[in-house]
This record gives C-alpha cells, structure tokens and sequence, in this order.
C-alpha cells in the first residue's frame, strides 16, 4: 500500500487517496460503519464480529494484504535460543481481548503446548500502540513490571535501539500462513462502487508486484517519506525482517481455505460459535479480474 502512494499507482488510477491511521481494528471499523471511511484495513475478525452483531450493512472483505502476522515477541533480556515453553508463569503484554494479534498468540500458545489462560498472565488491557511505552517505563517490582510484551514494528526494533528490549520470536513464523489483514468495504460501497474498488485493487495489486520483484533495500527506500519520523536504516531493517518471513502474498485474493482458518483461529480463541458464510464476508471479483 505504501509503494502504491509512493509510486503513483492509486493516482494511476483515478484513487485521490487520504490514509488515516485507524489504531486498531474495532476503531478501523467503528470508522468503516460510520461512514467516516469508505475503505477499511485490518484484521478481518472484525468484519466477522459485525456480521454477527447483525449489522445490515456490513463490511465486506475483497483484497487480503498479508498472509503472516507481523507482530514480534520482544523480551528484556537477550535469549540466544528462544523457545515458548519459557513464557510458562511469567508476565507478557500482549494484544486487545478477541484481537488478531491477541488471538495469534495465544494460537502459537496452544501449538506449543501453553494455556493462555492459566500458564502465564497475558495482559491485554493496554491501548494498541501504547505497550511498548509500558513495557520499557516499568521497573522491576511495579505492578505492570512484564517480561515480555508483543509488539508491531516500528515498536519492536525502537525497543531494542534503545536497549530496553530485544526480539526474541516472530509471531509471523511461528503460526504460520493466517490470512492477517485484509481490505474491506460496506456492502452498500460495493454496490454503488464498483469502478472505484476495481481501480483501488488495481493499484493495491500494482504494489504488491513491486514488492515481490524488489529488494527490500529498493522497497524502503520508496516508502522512506511515509515514515518521516523513522530513518532509513530502521526501515530497511524492519521491511527485511517481514520479507524475509514471506508476510507479503503475491496476489490480493482471500481463498475459502484462509477464511476458515481464520474463523477456526477465532473458535479456539473462544470468540466464535458457529462458522459465518464465506460467500457473505468475502468477494474476490476485484483481486481475481487484477491478477488475470
């Protein structure tokens, strides 16, 4: 997405694009719903959540952007060689209740054999963005003193730049392929729409070749001005680590296969009953006719 802005390609195609940052799903979608934004971009849990609640004009999913979670467990000491089974009985900071990065981890838990609920204590009452600011201002023997905390980049690498953290496990290769975020749109965008989502595709799919056929040193050096505040360096580390573990699909089509992973991930998570229809919650018309 940030290559498509940096690039030209959503001006390429007609899309006069304002990105806000939404600072989590269910504020993304609060925004979707609202009509404040016309395009949403998170972790599709969310657009299950509101089909559930009965919402009539619910948000449909049309363009998955990732296949890997992008989150880092990130530790205060060094730890050559990591393992999960040292999570048993300690303090982690993690991600908002019934969240994808929440649920993620606590999924990588369960494969290694973990309960999230009564191995260790998961705190999950922090605001996204603000754990790491918790995680390096606590002190030893504080009430919120953690050994851990799960953290999203540019978070991960400032905490160990700054000595306060080190990376320990990539969330991302430990669970696997999970279809983690995803573009979605009102049904009613859809239906009065079409030409604009279609062009949006086509720029989203335009990017996506772009990071697939370049280094990640060319990659960050086009999206460099989306990040002012970060220098290249950083960049180019951060946009490694994620290359490196395969985040980036290669096209933008959400399978069936992926959808019921994920409502699988939200089942053992507890935050989901009975399966929702693929066919309500996702269309892939757009990603299929720009992958052709």
């Amino acid at each position: 997405m940030y290559v498509a802005i940096e690039e030209g390609y959503f001006e390429e195609e007609g899309i006069n694009l304002e990105l806000v940052t939404g600072y989590g799903a269910d504020k993304t979608m609060t925004a979707l719903l609202s009509g404040e934004a016309d395009i949403g971009f998170m972790g599709s849990e969310a657009s299950v959540y509101t089909y559930l609640q009965g919402a009539e004009d619910y948000a449909v999913n049309f363009a998955q952007l990732t296949q890997r979670a992008g989150n880092f467990l990130v530790s205060r000491e060094p730890i050559e060689n990591f393992d999960w089974s040292m999570l048993k009985d300690t303090y982690v900071l993690g991600g908002r209740k019934g969240g994808m990065p929440q649920m993620v981890f606590e999924y990588i838990l369960k494969k290694n054999n973990l309960n999230p609920d009564t191995d260790l204590k998961i705190d999950t009452s922090i605001d996204f963005g603000s754990t790491a600011a918790a995680f390096s201002g606590a002190k030893e023997g504080d009430t919120g003193y953690a050994q851990f905390t799960v953290e999203f980049e540019p978070h991960a690498t400032a905490l160990e730049q700054q000595g306060t953290g080190y990376i320990v496990a990539s969330l991302g290769t430990d669970s696997g392929y999970v279809p983690y975020t995803a573009f979605c749109a009102r049904k009613s965008y859809f239906a009065e729409n079409g030409d604009t989502l279609l062009s949006f595709t086509k720029a989203l799919q335009k990017g996506m070749d772009y990071v697939n056929s370049h280094t990640p040193e060319e990659i960050a050096n086009a999206i460099k001005e989306q990040f002012p505040e970060t220098d290249l360096k950083t960049i180019t580390t951060i946009v490694t680590r994620y290359h490196e573990q395969d985040t980036w699909k290669t096209d933008l089509i959400f399978s069936e296969d992926s959808f019921m992973l994920l409502q699988n991930i939200l089942m053992e998570a507890g935050e989901l009953e009975a399966y929702v229809p693929y066919d309500d919650l996702v269309d892939t018309k757009y990603a299929s006719e720009v992958t052709k």
